[in-house]
């Protein structure tokens, strides 16, 4: 289920095969432990934010899915159709870590929001955002956010 309210909120399904294999493009999480590099799906229009990732049943630990969003504005995402549990790491357009929702509850139809207004969001393997130590306020690099 997919549904957009004007720029103001975002539900989505999360994950899919139908994007298996597309380009990576590299982007860094700097924590006070250091940088942490990961390869990411890029989800920049609303086919691919629709679809995301579902229905994969596996992710390499230091890959993952960034969906960008054409403005700046609060998002709401579920974890409807995806099996493996996901940090979501919600971002702002400086990069700047907003709010962090660790490992969310495969296949769980609750709505699961930024709270704040992001232009990205992250999503990784459950469990990286504590391997990382990842706190509100570090940096996410990417082309997509200004540095």
């Amino acid at each position: 289920m997919f549904r957009a309210a004007c720029g103001v909120s975002f539900f989505f399904c999360l994950f899919s095969s139908a994007w298996a294999g597309a380009p990576l493009e590299g982007l860094d999480i700097v924590t006070a432990t250091g940088a942490h590099h990961y390869e990411v799906e890029i989800a920049n229009d609303e086919p691919t934010r629709e679809h995301g990732l579902m229905d994969r049943h596996e992710m390499a630990v230091n890959h993952g899915m960034l969906f960008e969003f054409p403005e700046r504005a609060p998002v709401t995402f579920w974890m409807k159709d995806t099996y493996i549990p996901l940090d979501m790491i919600f971002i702002d357009a400086d990069g700047a870590v907003r709010a962090v929702v660790e490992n969310a509850t495969p296949q769980s139809e609750a709505l699961i929001p930024s709270r704040v207004a992001v232009v990205g969001v992250l999503e990784l393997n459950g469990g990286q955002a504590k391997a990382i130590k990842l706190k509100l306020g570090d940096k996410v690099k990417a082309a997509f956010f200004a540095h």
